[in-house]
C-alpha cells in the first residue's frame, strides 16, 4: 500500500512518488513504511483505499525522481528560494 506524493514525468515516461507503508518490496519495507519511485506504465491493479494518508516523516532532500511535476501533494517540503 502507498500513497502518491508527487507525479509527472521524467525523460518522457510517466513516474510517481509515494510513500509506501504496506505490502511487498523487493528490497524489504522498513517498520513505518520508506519512498518509492514508480513508472506509472508498470503499476497493474491499483486500487483507491479507505483510511489516513501516509506521507513519511524522513524528507532528508529534495526530490529529483520527477523533473516535470503535475500534482505535488507535498508542496510545505518543496525547497524554498
Amino acid at each position: 500500500m502507498s500513497c502518491p506524493i508527487i507525479i509527472g514525468r521524467r525523460r518522457g515516461r510517466e513516474k510517481a512518488l509515494v510513500f509506501q507503508f504496506g505490502g511487498q518490496s523487493s528490497r524489504g519495507l522498513p517498520p513505518g513504511g520508506d519512498w518509492k519511485f514508480f513508472e506509472l506504465s508498470q503499476v497493474e491493479d491499483a486500487e483507491m483505499r479507505e483510511g489516513r494518508w501516509h506521507e513519511g516523516g524522513r524528507h532528508s532532500k529534495e526530490q529529483v525522481c520527477v523533473e516535470e511535476v503535475d500534482l505535488d501533494i507535498n508542496i510545505h517540503m518543496r525547497k524554498r528560494s
